[in-house]
């Protein structure tokens, strides 16, 4: 992005090579202006030229959205960039994505004076199998990374490929401007937050926390809370993705909480996935959280149920997962982890097994909540929790299928 302050305290933004699957690849770039009460766009079919941008300067002030659509369907911005002055004329006609344009471009002026001042110190609390990978590929864009881990021996990768390691969790957020956390459980991502020594110990007036573990809504609520008590910025960022698309940088971030936070955290969330959602108020990223991974374990303990029972009946697996694969239920779900489950020798946790089992047990106690029946969800909750009692909890969430098998 980039920005120039002009003299009526207008801020002209350009958003270069824009794509998205919502809108086509002609559409290119796209002009607009903000102040520091709104922001005026053209949407979904753009016609604006190229700038040719040269400086960036802000202020700290946070933006509110509005979307302008002038009889005309045209919305004309004009924009300084270093010494020279452009009118750009965008056509707003047939928007169709106006909502979905609106959150790809909703920024903070914050995030883009953080952009020209460098980049941030950044702080990364919890060295497992996700939290390394996605450290290293923070460290890889250039980020300055302090880590903390209770087994100090798990920061060692992060450390050897050049991040810092604190001896507290306070000690992170301290040298940290935004500090990010992936913790097993909603009961050690509470207690590392409030804990002594703990974040919020380390917190204070305009550092940023963003807890990327996967928790109920109402951990979610105490978190922000203990930070929000301290000055701080909070964020509760849950990924949907596992070891693999951890070290790709191919997460899906599911965001709640504070905007501005989620603005300004927006370029290293890029560096870590391949696409984020802001959803609202602090609560709504774990729900949402909770509903996908409710259905991915349902789905597995399907598969595995079709996978046994083919073979029971002398049907070839691999043939199975073939016929599987070219018809409508087709899924990559299936495709990654049914050679596994066929050969049934070795379960390598990119996502264990034990977390998958907590993550239906709170999407069931949220149905509860909610006064909302998951029968299946329930049943699925019952095969794992029958894995983790045969010991399998460390291994790959796909080997549920042992819970289907003979002893």
């Amino acid at each position: 992005f980039s920005a120039v302050k002009s003299h009526s305290q207008h801020f002209s933004v350009l958003i270069k090579d824009y794509h998205r699957q919502d809108f086509h690849e002609s559409t290119g770039n796209m002009a607009l202006t903000m102040s520091t009460s709104s922001m005026c766009m053209g949407l979904s079919r753009f016609q604006a030229q190229r700038s040719r941008a040269t400086k960036c300067t802000a202020s700290t002030q946070p933006l509110r959205t509005v979307v302008a659509r002038p009889a005309d369907d045209t919305f004309k911005a004009r924009g300084q960039w270093g010494s020279r002055r452009d009118l750009y004329t965008i056509n707003t006609r047939n928007s169709t994505r106006a909502h979905d344009a609106v959150r790809a471009i909703n920024l903070t002026v914050s995030a883009i004076a953080a952009e020209e001042e460098g980049k941030p110190k950044l702080g990364f609390i919890g060295m497992g199998i996700m939290g390394v990978p996605m450290t290293l590929n923070l460290l890889k864009a250039g980020y300055e990374v302090t880590v903390w881990n209770r087994s100090a021996d798990k920061c060692k990768p992060a450390v050897e490929a050049g991040a810092k390691m604190a001896q507290t969790a306070s000690e992170v957020v301290e040298a940290s401007d935004i500090t990010f956390a992936m913790l097993s459980d909603p009961e050690a991502a509470l207690e590392v937050a409030t804990m002594e020594n703990g974040v919020a110990a380390g917190m204070s007036a305009g550092k940023g926390y963003v807890d990327v573990s996967t928790v109920d809504p109402a951990t979610a609520a105490l978190i922000a809370a203990a930070v929000n008590a301290k000055g701080g910025r909070f964020l509760e960022a849950p990924v949907s993705g596992s070891k693999k698309p951890a070290e790709d940088g191919l997460l899906i971030f599911l965001t709640a909480g504070d905007e501005g936070l989620f603005a300004a955290a927006e370029p290293m969330l890029e560096v870590m996935g391949k696409a984020r959602f802001f959803l609202g108020a602090v609560g709504k990223g774990a729900e949402m959280k909770l509903v996908v991974n409710m259905v991915m374990g349902s789905m597995l303990v399907g598969f595995s149920e079709g996978l046994q029972l083919g073979k029971k009946a002398g049907l070839d697996q691999n043939q199975i997962l073939e016929v599987i694969s070219l018809g409508a239920i087709a899924s990559q779900l299936f495709a990654v982890k049914g050679p596994g489950m066929i050969q049934g020798t070795a379960f390598p946790p990119a996502f264990p097994l034990k977390h998958q089992q907590k993550d239906l047990r709170l999407a069931v106690a949220l149905g509860d909540e909610l006064a909302q029946d998951l029968p299946v969800a329930k049943a699925a909750n019952d095969i794992f929790k029958k894995a983790v009692g045969k010991n399998l909890g460390d291994n790959d969430f796909s080997a549920v299928i042992k819970a289907l098998q003979e002893d």
